[in-house]
C-alpha cells in the first residue's frame, strides 16, 4: 500500500540556524534537530551560549513578546535580534539557568515554587481553628505577618562590639565605626557634648553614661556660646547607615554594616514570621510554619495523609509539585528556605520544578549546566528528567561539560576549537558515538580520567571546626589540614557549604572564592574590576603626555553621546526601549580626541577589544602584565578585557575572584565547585593551578563533586550519608587512596568506578 505523502506541518524537524555570528560565532550554520536531546559542547569561551541562549533562544523569547501588544511590550525587557542571517522553524523556547534567585528575604522555596501559595489556601479551607482566607497565613500581606518583625521572622539589632572597644576610652579611638575617628567631626559632637570623660575607658562608664552614650535619642545641647544636636551612636549609625539601601554603601561601609547588624529570631513570632492568629490554626496537630519547616520529603508524605474530598484537587497539585522536588533531588529543603541562600544549582532546579508537570509539548526547553552543584549520584536522576523532558515531545538544548550528561545525548554539537577569537565555529556535529571517533579536544577527553595522588603533602597544622550545626549539620567537629589541597564533598544538600561557610569565613586570612554576581553596573569590565585599566591607563597616558584620566570610559575621556557606554537607550513611549550602538563614537565609547592618541599603534578601544592572551603580547612586562597572567594562569585567556561583568557565566566570575585574590597574601583560600563551566580539556590546568596555590603556601580547600579533583587532593571530608536530615554528618575523613580502598559511602562508589582502569 503506498504510504501517504509527509504533510508539509510534519517537515520541520529541525531548528535551522544560518550565518549566526553572535559575540565570537564565525558565521555559524547548523541543524538542531527537533523533540531530540541536544547537547552543546566546548571549551569554555567557545560560542556554546552565544549560539545557545544568545542566539536560539533569544530570538525565539523576542519573536514571542512581539506578539503583545505594544502597551504589554513597554513593561517587558527589550530584546534586540540576534546577529544571525536567519533562524527558521523555532518554537517557544523556556530558559531554566543558573542565575540565584532574588535575595529577597522575603522570598522563599515555598513561594517560588507556589507550594506556600496551595499550602495557605489548604490551611484557609481545613485549618482549625478557621482564621480566614488564605492572605490570613501570608507573611507577605498585613493580615499575616507578624506585626514585629513584619513577616521576616528575625529583628535586627547592632552587635556593639564590632562598633566599640570597651577597653579604650573616646581620646584613644574607642570608636570602631567608619567616619568617628578620633577628631573627626562626628566623633567631637560626642565628646564635645560633656557627657563623657574622654580620658575613661568605655568598661568604666556609669550605666547612665553607657545608655546616654549609646541610645541617647536626638537632644540639643548647649555648651558655652555653641549648640548642636547630640544623639547616642546606636542611634547616630542606625540613622546613618541601616536605614541606606545596602547595595548603594561605599565598600568600607558595607563591610562595617555586616559586622555589626546582629540579627536575632524574632522572640513574638519563634521566627514563624506570622502573627498568632495564623499560628493558631492546625491541621492534624501542625500549623503552617511548623508545615513549612518541615523536610519536603517528609511534607509530602504528611500532605499524602490528608484526606478530605472537599480539596482532593488541592491536594494532588500541592503533592506532585512536592514529589517534583524529591525527585529533582531537593527532598532535602523546606519551604521556609530563603531563595537567596540556594546555589546555581540549587535555584536552577527549582526553577525546573514549574516545567516538570507541564502539559506543554513542542517546547524548547534551554539548560545551562544543569548538573552544577549535583553529586555523581545525583546526575544519573537529572539525567532522567532531561529525557522525561524529551519524551514528552519538547526540544532540549543543553549547555553542558559532564561526559555523564553528554552520554545521554542524541544529537551532539561541539564548538571550537578554542576559546574567544579561536573559537566560534562548529568542530563536529552527530551522535556521541561519532563524537568519541572525532579529533576535537572534546572528543579526545571525553573518557579522560584524572589518576589518583600516590604521594601526599604534610598539613602543617589544622583549621578545627566544633560543634558546627548550622541547617542540618549534627554537632560537626572536624580538623581540616592546612597546607594541602582539601576536598569537601558529598551529594548534594549533605551539609557541605553549611560546614564551610558557615564556619570559616570570618577567620582571619581565609579568603572565600564563590560564584555569587559581582557588584557592578554595565560599565564595569575584567579590565576595570581587577585594576587592570589603571596602568593601561598610565601608559597611555605617558606615550602621549597627557593625564590618564582622558582614558576612562567613566571620565573625562567618554563619549558625550553615549556617556562612554557605547550603547544609546532609546526610550520609545509605550514600545520597549531599544539599545543601539552608538553612532557618534560607533561603540567604542570614547571621544575622538581619545581615540587618536596610540600606544604601539593601538588605540584605547582597540587595546580594551583585545582578549587577556592578545594583550598579554601587547604588554610583555610591568604591572598590566602581572594580572594579564594572573587572568591567564585562572583560564580566561579568551575574556576580552572591555566585556561586560554583567555576561560572565558563575564560573567565570569565581575564576575572575580568584584571579584578583592571588594578589593577596591569604592564608587559606575556599573555593566553591570552580570545575564549574570547566571543559574536560581545562580541569587539569585548574588542578595545576590549585597545586601552585598549595605548593606557594597556602591552604586550599575546595566543595566539589567532580572525581578529577577529589582524585587530586591530598585529603578528603566526605558528608553524608545522604541529603537533609539524612545528612550533615561526617561520613569519611582521609587520603582519596583510603576512600577508594576502604570506603562504603556514596562518594567512595563514584570515585572508585572513575579511578577504575578502562
Amino acid at each position: 500500500m503506498e504510504q501517504p505523502a509527509q504533510s508539509a506541518a510534519d517537515q520541520h524537524d529541525v531548528i535551522e540556524v544560518r550565518g549566526a555570528r553572535e559575540n565570537n560565532l564565525t558565521g555559524v550554520s547548523v541543524d538542531i534537530p527537533k523533540r531530540r536531546l541536544t547537547v552543546f559542547t566546548g571549551v569554555s569561551g567557545s560560542g556554546k551560549s552565544s549560539l545557545v541562549f544568545g542566539t536560539v533562544a533569544a530570538e525565539s523569547r523576542r519573536l514571542i513578546n512581539e506578539t503583545y501588544s505594544a502597551f504589554l511590550q513597554s513593561f517587558m525587557p527589550n530584546l534586540s535580534r540576534p546577529d544571525v542571517d536567519s533562524l527558521r522553524n523555532l518554537t517557544p523556547a523556556i530558559v531554566v539557568d543558573q542565575e540565584r534567585m532574588g535575595a529577597n528575604s522575603r522570598s522563599t522555596v515555598g513561594t517560588a515554587t507556589d507550594a506556600y501559595a496551595l499550602l495557605r489556601i489548604l490551611f484557609s479551607r481545613l485549618g482549625e481553628p478557621h482564621v480566614g482566607g488564605a492572605g490570613a497565613f501570608s507573611f507577605n500581606l498585613a493580615e499575616g505577618m507578624c506585626p514585629t518583625c513584619e513577616g521576616l521572622g528575625r529583628v535586627s539589632d547592632l552587635d556593639v562590639s564590632a562598633m566599640v572597644d570597651v577597653e579604650r576610652s573616646l581620646n584613644d579611638g574607642a570608636i570602631l565605626v567608619p567616619n568617628f575617628a578620633v577628631d573627626s567631626w562626628y566623633w567631637q559632637t560626642i565628646v564635645g557634648s560633656g557627657l563623657f570623660d574622654p580620658d575613661v575607658k568605655l568598661q568604666d562608664f556609669t550605666p547612665q553614661q553607657w545608655a546616654d552614650f549609646l541610645h541617647k535619642p536626638a537632644t540639643k545641647i548647649k555648651i558655652g556660646a555653641n549648640s548642636w544636636t547630640y544623639e547616642g551612636l546606636a542611634v547616630k549609625v542606625r540613622r546613618l547607615y541601616l536605614a541606606k539601601d545596602r547595595d548603594s554603601m561605599q565598600a568600607h561601609i558595607r563591610a562595617f554594616v555586616d559586622r555589626a547588624v546582629a540579627f536575632a529570631t524574632c522572640a513574638a513570632c519563634g521566627g514563624a514570621r506570622l502573627n498568632p492568629a495564623a499560628l493558631s490554626s492546625t491541621i492534624a496537630g501542625r500549623n503552617i510554619a511548623e508545615c513549612a519547616a518541615m523536610q519536603v520529603s517528609d511534607l509530602a508524605e504528611f500532605v499524602g495523609g490528608i484526606d478530605a474530598p472537599s480539596v482532593a484537587p488541592l491536594v494532588a497539585d500541592l503533592r506532585d509539585t512536592l514529589d517534583s522536588m524529591v525527585e529533582i533531588g531537593l527532598g532535602y529543603l523546606s519551604l521556609d528556605r530563603e531563595s537567596g541562600t540556594l546555589s546555581g544549582g540549587e535555584a536552577q532546579r527549582v526553577k525546573m520544578v514549574r516545567h516538570l508537570g507541564s502539559s506543554l509539548s513542542d517546547v524548547t526547553y534551554v539548560f545551562d549546566e544543569p548538573t552544577v552543584g549535583l553529586h555523581p549520584h545525583d546526575i544519573a536522576r537529572m539525567n532522567g528528567l532531561l529525557l522525561r523532558l524529551r519524551d514528552k515531545g519538547n526540544t532540549v538544548l543543553v549547555v553542558e561539560h559532564k561526559p555523564e550528561t553528554i552520554a545521554i545525548a542524541d544529537h551532539v554539537v561541539d564548538l571550537g576549537p578554542g576559546a574567544g577569537s579561536a573559537g566560534g565555529r562548529i568542530c563536529y556535529t552527530g551522535d556521541v558515538a561519532g563524537l568519541r571517533r572525532s579529533d576535537t579536544l572534546t572528543g579526545r577527553h571525553l573518557d579522560h580520567r584524572a589518576t589518583l595522588r600516590t604521594t601526599f603533602r604534610r598539613p602543617t597544622g589544622h583549621l578545627a571546626i566544633r560543634g558546627a550545626d548550622l541547617h542540618n549539620l549534627r554537632d560537626v567537629d572536624v580538623d581540616l589540614p592546612l597546607g594541602v589541597l582539601t576536598v569537601v564533598t558529598g551529594v548534594a544538600g549533605s551539609g557541605k557549604s553549611s560546614l564551610i561557610h558557615g564556619s570559616l569565613p570570618r577567620r582571619d586570612g581565609v579568603v572565600v572564592v564563590d560564584q555569587s554576581p559581582i557588584r557592578g553596573s554595565r560599565r564595569s569590565n575584567p579590565a576595570t574590576w581587577t585594576g587592570l585599566l589603571d596602568p593601561i591607563r598610565t601608559a597611555f597616558a605617558r606615550a602621549n603626555g597627557v593625564k590618564a584620566a582622558l582614558f576612562s570610559a567613566n571620565s573625562e575621556g567618554a563619549c558625550p553621546t553615549c556617556k562612554g557606554i557605547g550603547l544609546v537607550y532609546t526610550d520609545l513611549a509605550t514600545m520597549a526601549a531599544v539599545a543601539s550602538v552608538c553612532e557618534a563614537c560607533e561603540g567604542r565609547r570614547y571621544t575622538p580626541e581619545v581615540l587618536a592618541y596610540t600606544l604601539r599603534g593601538r588605540n584605547i578601544s582597540e587595546v580594551l577589544g583585545m582578549s587577556v592572551t592578545e594583550a598579554r603580547e601587547f604588554f610583555p612586562s610591568g604591572p598590566a602584565r602581572v594580572v594579564l597572567d594572573r587572568l591567564s594562569e585562572v583560564g580566561l585567556g579568551y575574556l576580552t578585557l572591555g566585556q561586560p561583568l554583567t555576561t560572565l557565566s558563575g564560573g567565570e566570575r569565581q575564576r575572575l575572584k580568584l584571579a584578583v585574590h592571588m594578589a593577596e597574601k591569604a592564608a587559606t583560600y575556599v573555593l566553591d565547585e570552580p570545575t564549574t563551566g570547566l571543559h574536560l580539556a581545562d580541569v587539569d590546568q585548574l588542578l595545576a593551578l590549585l597545586d601552585r596555590l598549595v605548593d606557594a603556601g597556602n591552604t586550599v580547600i575546595v566543595i566539589e563533586h567532580h572525581q578529577a579533583v577529589m582524585a587530586h587532593a591530598d585529603w578528603i571530608v566526605d558528608l553524608g550519608p545522604g541529603a537533609g536530615h539524612d545528612g550533615g554528618r561526617i561520613v569519611f575523613t582521609g587520603t582519596p587512596a583510603d576512600l577508594v580502598a576502604r570506603g562504603d559511602t556514596r562518594t567512595a562508589r563514584h570515585l572508585r568506578e572513575y579511578v577504575a582502569p578502562r
